[in-house]
């Protein structure tokens, strides 16, 4: 009887014309809510300052509720913070289908890196609203807490976000748990909010690339494969401080000059192996630092990047045995520590990677499937969800800045492919329950 009842709804709605092909969301009122948001937090440099907890975020956030509640959702904010919105779907029986992003923004950063996929998420279902689309699944938007700071809302979500995470300091002065509190969670209460594998049908997060390969490229849309992992490693080398102006050229036992030749080691490895795997030497310590004292130790810090855990330990294999010659070449010892695992890969979905494909074709976009280098909230939610991330393109590549930038074009490409993507999913999804 159920299963008759769901059919007459939808066949009524499409005797009424509503066609998925024509769905389309309203690309003046969604970029006028992203410059909206833009206001708030401002600085003289044309950057924002609107980082997790400060008053500029807490402001933002009372817009975002009324933009939310004005799309049909029922707004709620959880202990982490994280402002819920949900509406509810035809087969209550289903699990929700789940998508938005952050509103948090780095000191100075930019308008779009975060927004873009929030207002996407809201106007989605301000569209379906307003033409009567009614979704067989529920429909979550999440706007996450401090992704910024450390993916904190997404970590809560995903049961990882420890007692000792809490007492870290943020960028707005504030403690996790003071800022927490500040925008109304309940940070003692956090671990009630751990979702579990099955919670949610799907997640999907819009997003700036935060890179060039689209913009470079032409390409539209980017079917993000997945996240990278991301490991870090402290190389030292041992030498002998000394006078540096006593001391003769060849006497000396100078360990920033191996040093020197692993950064350039380092480029030359990560480039030696096929793939999109990247390589950093983004840290530089000799010590006792003085200008006119020959270094008696120098560390350096390595970080590698990939999609598959078993090539970044590949690639530092490779770094290490350099590092280890360039010692023994030396006279000198190296240590090296693993100093710890920042990130585990996350893989998006390969169905719902397919679907946003093929949502983006059927809209007469350009696709190109890459890696996302830069973290997530979708990577913690991958914990205990299918995920699935979709890319616009970055004017020359530029984010956490000033001057990051996507047109109002690509910003309402990348929100259609959402909307189409939930539609299908919403079939799809529902079709092997």
């Amino acid at each position: 009887m159920k299963s008759f009842i769901l059919s007459l709804i939808f066949l009524t709605l499409f005797r009424f014309g509503y066609s998925q092909s024509e769905l389309k969301v309203n690309q003046e009122r969604l970029n006028n809510s992203i410059q909206k948001l833009s206001t708030f937090g401002k600085n003289e440099a044309g950057g924002s300052d609107r980082v997790a907890y400060s008053k500029y975020d807490q402001e933002a956030r009372i817009y975002i509720k009324e933009l939310m509640t004005k799309a049909g959702l029922a707004v709620s904010t959880d202990f982490a913070g994280n402002l819920i919105g949900k509406k509810t779907g035809l087969n209550p029986s289903l699990k929700p289908i789940a998508f938005g992003s952050h509103i948090d923004e780095v000191p100075n950063g930019g308008d779009y890196d975060g927004p873009v996929g929030s207002l996407s998420a809201i106007e989605v279902v301000q569209t379906l609203s307003e033409n009567n689309w009614n979704t067989r699944h529920p429909l979550e938007v999440i706007i996450f807490t401090n992704e910024e700071g450390g993916v904190i809302g997404s970590r809560a979500l995903a049961g990882q976000l420890s007692p000792e995470a809490l007492k870290i300091k943020s960028s707005s002065g504030m403690t996790q748990y003071e800022g927490i509190k500040a925008i109304d969670g309940d940070p003692d209460r956090i671990p009630e909010l751990k979702r579990n594998s099955g919670d949610l049908a799907a997640f999907l997060e819009l997003h700036i690339e935060q890179g060039g390969n689209l913009d470079r490229e032409g390409i539209d849309i980017g079917v993000v494969e997945g996240i990278v992992a991301i490991e870090w490693y402290e190389f030292t080398f041992h030498g002998f401080a000394n006078h540096a102006g006593t001391t003769p050229m060849n006497m000396r036992k100078d360990p920033m000059l191996p040093a020197a030749r692993l950064v350039l080691a380092v480029n030359e490895i990560v480039n030696s192996f096929d793939g999109a795997q990247v390589a950093t030497v983004g840290k530089i310590e000799a010590f006792p630092g003085a200008g006119n004292v020959i270094p008696g130790e120098v560390k350096l810090n390595v970080e590698i990047r990939d999609l598959s855990s078993e090539k970044i330990h590949n690639v530092y294999e490779a770094i290490e045995k350099k590092a280890k010659t360039l010692a023994q070449e030396s006279d000198m010892e190296v240590s090296i520590n693993h100093i710890e695992v920042a990130s585990k890969p996350a893989l998006a979905n390969p169905e719902i990677q397919k679907t946003i494909e093929t949502s983006a074709k059927a809209l007469g976009l350009s696709t190109k499937y890459l890696p996302s280098g830069a973290g997530h909230d979708s990577q913690e939610i991958a914990r205990f969800a299918p995920i699935g991330m979709i890319f616009i393109p970055s004017k020359d590549g530029i984010s956490h800045s000033p001057q990051e930038y996507s047109s109002p074009e690509d910003i309402v490409n990348g929100a259609n492919v959402l909307l189409q993507t939930i539609i299908a999913l919403d079939r799809k999804l529902n079709s092997k329950n």
